[in-house]
C-alpha cells in the first residue's frame, strides 16, 4: 500500500513548523547571550554591533547571489520589517536585559505570539477564529499577571523595554512575512539589513570604545547574536510564515520559553524558580491550543 500524499495546505503547515521550530530554537539564546555579551559590552554597543555584523554578511551574500532587485511595493514591508527587528527589537531588549533576568525577560517576550497575531490581521488577510483569540487572550492574561507579581504591583523601566521589544518585534514579523511570501525568507533577511546597514554604520561611530577588553565569552554571545539570533534564525523564521502563515507561526514562539529558561540556568546561574516554570507552562498550554485552532484568510471566502 503507498501512503496517500499531503495536500499542499498540509505540507505547508507541517514544513511550515519545522523551520518555525528552527528559527524559535535559534531565538532562544537571545536573552541570555545578551546578559552575556553585556558583561564586557555596553547595552547599546551590543545592540548596534550586533546589527552592523549581520549587515556585513548580508550584504556580502546579495553581491555573491545577485537577486533580483525587490519592486517599489516590497520595499514598504522590507523596510518596516527592518525598523521592528534590526533596530527596535535588539535596542529594547538590549536595555531591558540590563535591569532584569533573561528568564524574566522570556516571560514577557511571552506576549509576543498574540502580538505578531494582531499585526497579521492589520496587514495581511489572515483571520484567525475565535478559539484562537480565546486561547492568545488567556496566555497574555497569564503573561501580564506574573508580570506584576514578579514586580510585586509596580512595573519597572525593564518591563516597559521588554514591551517596546514586543511590539518592534510583532510589526517587524508581521512585515517580515508578509514579505517573504513575494520574495523569500532569505530576501527579506539580507535586503532589510542591507537597507539599514548606512544607518547601523553611522550609529558605531559613537559606540567606538577607547579601550578594548572582552573575555572570549563575551565575545562568543556577541558572535551568536550577530550571525545567529540577528541573520541565520531570520531565514527559516520568515520563510516558515510565508508557508503557514504569520498567526499561526507566530505561537510556536511560546516554547522559547522553556528553552530560555534552561539556557539562563546553565549561561548565568539564574534561579528557576515554581513561579517561572508555572506561568510558563500555563502560557504556552494556553497559546499552543491557539496554533491548533482555525486561521482562514480573505481569500478562503
Amino acid at each position: 500500500m503507498t501512503a496517500t500524499p499531503l495536500n499542499p495546505t498540509t505540507r505547508h503547515q507541517i514544513v511550515g513548523g519545522l523551520l518555525g521550530l528552527i528559527g524559535v530554537i535559534s531565538f532562544s539564546l537571545t536573552l541570555p547571550m545578551t546578559k552575556l555579551a553585556m558583561t564586557d559590552f555596553l547595552p547599546m554597543q551590543v545592540a548596534v554591533w550586533r546589527a552592523l555584523g549581520a549587515s556585513l554578511i548580508a550584504i556580502v551574500i546579495l553581491l555573491a547571489v545577485r537577486p533580483p532587485i525587490p519592486i517599489r511595493k516590497t520595499w514598504k514591508s522590507i523596510g518596516l520589517c527592518a525598523a521592528g527587528t534590526v533596530f527596535g527589537f535588539p535596542v529594547f531588549i538590549t536595555l531591558a536585559m540590563n535591569t532584569v533576568s533573561a528568564s524574566h525577560g522570556a516571560i514577557v517576550v511571552g506576549l509576543l505570539p498574540l502580538a505578531t497575531a494582531i499585526c497579521a490581521v492589520l496587514i495581511s488577510d489572515e483571520r484567525p477564529s475565535q478559539g484562537f483569540w480565546l486561547a492568545a487572550l488567556v496566555g497574555t492574561i497569564l503573561t501580564v499577571a506574573f508580570v506584576f507579581i514578579q514586580a510585586e504591583g509596580s512595573v519597572t523601566f525593564g518591563d516597559l523595554y521588554l514591551l517596546l521589544a514586543v511590539i518592534s518585534a510583532a510589526i517587524g514579523y508581521g512585515y517580515g512575512g508578509q514579505a517573504a511570501k513575494t520574495i523569500g525568507g532569505w530576501q527579506v533577511t539580507c535586503w532589510g539589513l542591507t537597507l539599514s546597514a548606512p544607518i547601523l554604520a553611522v550609529a558605531t561611530l559613537f559606540f567606538v570604545p577607547h579601550s578594548f577588553s572582552a573575555t572570549p565569552a563575551s565575545i562568543s554571545a556577541l558572535l551568536y547574536l550577530t550571525i545567529v539570533a540577528q541573520f541565520l534564525g531570520f531565514f527559516a523564521w520568515y520563510r516558515a510564515m510565508a508557508l503557514a502563515g504569520i498567526a499561526r507561526i507566530s505561537q510556536i514562539q511560546l516554547l522559547q520559553l522553556f528553552m530560555t529558561f534552561a539556557a539562563s540556568a546553565v549561561l548565568l546561574d539564574e534561579a528557576i524558580g515554581v513561579d517561572l516554570i508555572v506561568f510558563g507552562a500555563l502560557v504556552v498550554g494556553a497559546v499552543w491550543t491557539g496554533m491548533r485552532m482555525r486561521v482562514a484568510s480573505q481569500s478562503d471566502k
